[in-house]
């Protein structure tokens, strides 16, 4: 998320308008969709979720932009806001389904297999680590990691403190290498 709405000045003033905010939507998510995709897919797991809370993210924004009071730089991490918001909603939702009969994690992981069509390979094995972790060490070290966000923007995303952020990010980093260093073949 290197790159941010300012560098598309007109960008806002389209979703301002009436008029021309669906076509600022569009431009939006040509832009930054498949970024956010990806941020969803790495909290969620599952394609067939991601695309669902992709969706819902979406239309969420879309309901919301006539409210949207930030300037340019923050439009962005609220859209990541909206969809980790709807990214946590869904894993609750799996959380409640799925009860006693197995654990979210178990769910991801065989989620995770069976989409990569494979037991093993380093992507793999990364993607099992950071299941291991935490739902907020996941999401902040996708973030810091994959989105290279920096700690404020996280910040602005999760509404923790860039100090918060920093704790979760080191646990996840030292959790995600101990899993593999014990799980390396």
């Amino acid at each position: 998320m290197s790159s941010t709405a300012s560098a598309h000045p007109g960008l806002l003033s389209l979703i301002a308008s009436p008029a021309t905010r669906e076509q600022g939507f569009r431009l939006l998510m040509q832009r930054y969709g498949k970024a956010i995709y990806w941020h969803i897919r790495r909290i969620v797991v599952g394609r067939e979720d991601a695309e669902d809370v992709l969706q819902d993210s979406c239309i969420k924004v879309l309901d919301s932009l006539a409210s949207f009071r930030g300037d340019e730089a923050s439009l962005i991490p609220w859209i990541y806001r909206i969809a980790t918001r709807e990214s946590l909603m869904q894993l609750r939702r799996k959380t409640h389904l799925l009860q006693s009969i197995d654990s979210l994690g178990d769910t991801l992981t065989r989620t995770l297999e069976a989409e990569s069509g494979a037991e093993g390979g380093e992507e793999l094995l990364l993607q099992k680590a950071l299941l291991s972790l935490t739902t907020t060490q996941r999401i902040v070290f996708n973030m810091r990691y994959f989105d290279d966000m920096s700690y404020e923007q996280m910040a602005q995303v999760t509404g923790k403190s860039v100090g918060t952020l920093k704790t979760h990010y080191h646990y996840a980093v030292e959790r995600v290498k101990n899993y593999l260093k014990e799980n390396a073949t």
